[in-house]
């Protein structure tokens, strides 16, 4: 017997179990039939039109994604509205929608972790407390050898697939440094989180100007890591190849791939 989508989210659940999920998240099966057979899932980090095409086109059974299409309350799916052309494009093409969301960044190879062991530390530990002690939002560690924050930066620009926005740095280029606290995705939140204070540079996305700015005058008093902004989608997008090996394992006879389709909102930077 084929695998079904059932078998699917049982083997969703060893890696990215749903208790590991935030009380805000919306982690899990969008829709499908768990009874239907599955052959193929694409991965991808944005339920987005691109992305959807692109599953409904290479005859994939599931799109499974990191970000929810339905994290907010909806009152409607009309296809006039964007989240419900998406859900009927996708139903019907017998293409079910799942998503793994905080529940995939908390473990221990997720997004964080996989952007961490990417940049090379070591002694890497969450930042903030999850179910275990490996588990946890972001992540900390140390540098083998102390890098200047321009390195890093530029380091970024390869390891990180290419967007409009590259990385954005705040601090002194050629500043020295050892320990690295980081978080994929959006992580202003733990801007005051003692390891983060602690830290030589503070590595994130989605950066707002006055929580920035804040911390940058801070620092400039001797106190407080440098600050590297880098692309929410391409800092999650990472963890795709590591998402899509753990499944193959638990579910050998089904083709999983990854979108390399860039689905970072910016396309094009002006600067003077």
């Amino acid at each position: 017997m084929k695998p079904t989508l059932r078998d699917l989210c049982e083997a969703i659940e060893n890696p990215w179990p749903a208790s590991g999920a935030e009380s805000w998240d919306a982690s899990g099966p969008v829709s499908g039939d768990f009874d239907a057979p599955i052959e193929r899932v694409l991965l991808a980090v944005d339920p987005v039109a691109e992305t959807v095409a692109e599953a409904v086109e290479s005859g994939a059974d599931v799109l499974l994604t990191h970000h929810p299409l339905l994290l907010r309350g909806v009152t409607s799916v009309a296809e006039d509205r964007y989240k419900g052309s998406l859900i009927a494009r996708l139903i019907r093409a017998d293409c079910a929608l799942i998503a793994a969301h905080t529940n995939a960044d908390v473990v221990e190879d997720g997004t964080s972790a996989v952007l961490a062991h990417a940049l090379g530390l070591r002694q890497i530990t969450p930042l903030t407390a999850g179910e275990t002690p490996t588990r946890g939002i972001g992540r900390v560690g140390t540098l083998a050898e102390p890098r200047t924050l321009g390195q890093i930066a530029r380091e970024l620009a390869v390891i990180l697939p290419a967007t409009a926005s590259g990385v954005r740095g705040s601090g002194d280029y050629d500043r020295p440094i050892s320990r690295v606290a980081l978080c994929a995705g959006a992580g202003d939140s733990l801007l005051s989180h003692p390891e983060v204070a602690s830290a030589d540079l503070y590595i994130t996305s989605d950066l707002r100007h006055h929580p920035a700015s804040e911390f940058r005058e801070q620092a400039l008093l001797g106190s407080g890591p440098a600050l590297l902004d880098v692309s929410h989608w391409a800092s999650e997008w990472l963890w795709l190849d590591t998402a899509a090996e753990n499944l193959r394992r638990a579910l050998p006879g089904v083709s999983f791939s990854v979108s390399d389709l860039r689905t970072d909102p910016w396309d094009f930077v002006v600067t003077q």
